[in-house]
């Protein structure tokens, strides 16, 4: 029979007067007697089952047995050389420089999300909880001054700045390659280098990211792009080409994966944001990292949305994704790297009677 030991991944705490053993991987929580925490502790190596009675005499040979088998059930104990075991030590390894606090990363995936239908039901119930927080902060009495207006320079910028929107309806006509092809490459393209004295080249992009790691990566679902063969593609930054991972219409299970969000499974492209978090732990050493890493995901966001409002695209972004079913349909492993964010584009739908400007999307040279 395989050898046990305990899972890396576990975490304890106190709810509702019950005392919480948690694996954070597979997300099992128990409410536990303090003998478990006894129990998990002679299992601190990988050791026999049958070999931890004689440590606790105090208990009958069969009520060890029992509570062995319940924590490995529960996932509080692994076996040698079971997926659950690889997965748990690949966490243990990969993340070691930022767990415990890192925990929240995993605990936090796959989480539940209310669909539309439910929506409406759930808005009236927060409502009647109480009043929502004021959605401004000011301090009375305080002293104040006047501002100059803001400047409303008629220029590029400003236009796109102001323009940007969330779009959850579209044209349905394709979206031209030439199109994907910019807003890839300033919303992830490098473009340029630089030398840092300790870490050697490192990439410069239009986004700010924490210490130049740039742990973001980006997975193309092209669902109506014209050029692009419909499928699965990796954007490599740096030589800004797609590499394609795998064919097919994607459309089903784009919706699926983003929890049948229609708008997403009626756009054009669907860009599944991950991060490498090796990249970022390699140089810092504190749990605060993923913090900067999830800051970073934010920034790309906006650039996306930013480029392809200039673009003449109808940019989205959505966190309502189902973690675990993307990073299989990806081929990524969920522990080194990971999805963060999705982002995604179709043309836009104009106003009726309203006639199509001359010409597609607007393209800048790359």
């Amino acid at each position: 029979m395989a050898r046990l030991r305990r899972a890396r991944s576990l975490t304890a705490y106190w709810r509702d007067g019950d005392f919480v053993i948690e694996n954070f991987v597979t997300k099992v929580a128990v409410s536990a007697a303090p003998v478990t925490v006894q129990v998990l502790a002679l299992f601190d190596d990988w050791r026999a089952r049958g070999t931890i009675a004689a440590d606790l005499p105090e208990f009958s040979r069969a009520s060890v047995t029992r509570a062995v088998r319940d924590l490995v059930d529960h996932s509080l104990l692994v076996s040698e050389g079971s997926p659950a075991a690889r997965v748990d030590e690949e966490v243990a390894q990969t993340w070691q420089k930022w767990l415990p606090h890192g925990s929240f990363h995993f605990a936090t995936k796959d989480a539940p999300f209310a669909n539309p239908r439910q929506w409406k039901r759930m808005a009236r119930e927060i409502k009647a909880s109480g009043p929502q927080p004021s959605l401004v902060k000011t301090y009375p009495g305080r002293p104040t001054k006047a501002l100059p207006p803001a400047r409303t320079d008629a220029d590029e910028f400003l236009r796109v700045l102001l323009a940007r929107k969330t779009h959850r309806e579209f044209s349905g006509d394709p979206v031209p390659l030439d199109s994907l092809a910019t807003l890839l490459r300033y919303t992830w393209g490098s473009i340029g280098t630089f030398e840092s004295p300790n870490f050697g080249t490192l990439f410069h992009k239009t986004s700010p990211s924490g210490g130049a790691r740039h742990p973001a990566e980006v997975y193309v679902a092209a669902l109506d792009v014209e050029g692009l063969t419909p499928g699965l593609y990796h954007y490599n930054h740096v030589d800004h080409t797609l590499e394609q991972l795998r064919t097919g219409n994607l459309r089903d299970e784009v919706l699926r994966n983003t929890l049948g969000q229609a708008h997403v499974g009626k756009a054009a492209a669907v860009c599944f944001m991950t991060a490498v978090f090796p990249r970022s732990s390699y140089k810092y050493h504190t749990a605060r990292a993923y913090r900067v890493v999830t800051l970073d995901a934010g920034h790309v966001g906006q650039t996306f949305c930013l480029v392809a409002t200039w673009l003449g695209l109808a940019p989205f972004t959505t966190a309502a994704v189902a973690d675990t079913a993307i990073e299989r349909a990806l081929g990524i492993d969920g522990v080194n790297e990971s999805v963060l964010y999705v982002a995604g584009v179709g043309m836009p739908k104009l106003p009726k009677r309203a006639k199509r400007p001359a010409g597609r999307a607007r393209a800048a040279t790359t």
